[in-house]
């Protein structure tokens, strides 16, 4: 009898262990669970790290690019100054060519080197400045129109291409940085929102 009472308490102890093992084995499980998470979340982390050093990477370079591009701005409103002073000082009238085409030339305002900045600031708004590089591309093609023109009077020093050479490549560094600026800035975009 002894026997059997000592055998029934070593079963119900065995169901009791076995029934402990299974519930220890389920909160194992979620912890290994918990674990492989944790570890996917590092991985996401640390890729968004490195995507994000890679967009302050490229914020840098576009503030490199934004400072070179205000260095060339500043330099090409300066050749424009000095074009505007040239322009004002040059002979009002050229002698009529019956070979030359005749352009129509708007009288703009002319900005002196002596004005001040608070003066000078309300003129440089875009449309102003669109329709004042208009006017200024117009009295070149002018000029090349009536240099090209065949003349008795001898030709000049410098060739008209060479003497706006410097408007030229000022436009064309203007317009390639605000370009390469553009670009820089949409993909800065798409990396902080890929994020």
């Amino acid at each position: 009898m002894t026997g059997i009472i000592l055998d029934s308490i070593l079963m119900l102890l065995l169901v009791a262990a076995i029934a402990y093992g299974i519930k220890l084995e389920k909160k194992l499980k979620a912890l290994r669970d918990g674990q492989l998470a944790f570890a996917g979340a590092v991985t996401e982390l640390n890729s968004a790290a490195g995507r994000a050093e890679q967009a302050l990477a490229t914020l840098r370079a576009s503030g490199h690019e934004t400072d070179l591009l205000h260095d060339r701005i500043i330099k090409a409103r300066a050749v424009k100054q000095e074009l505007e002073v040239l322009i004002a000082r040059a002979p009002a009238g050229l002698p009529a060519r019956s070979a030359a085409p005749q352009v129509e030339v708007r009288e703009e305002p002319v900005l002196e080197l002596n004005t001040p900045t608070s003066q000078v600031a309300p003129l440089l708004d875009d449309e102003a400045r669109a329709r004042r590089m208009a006017s200024l591309m117009e009295r070149i093609e002018g000029a090349r129109a009536v240099m090209k023109a065949p003349a008795a009077r001898p030709a000049p020093a410098a060739a008209p291409t060479e003497a706006f050479a410097p408007v030229r490549q000022a436009l064309a560094a203007n317009h390639a940085a605000q370009q390469s600026l553009n670009r820089a800035r949409r993909s800065l975009d798409e990396d902080l929102f890929a994020a």
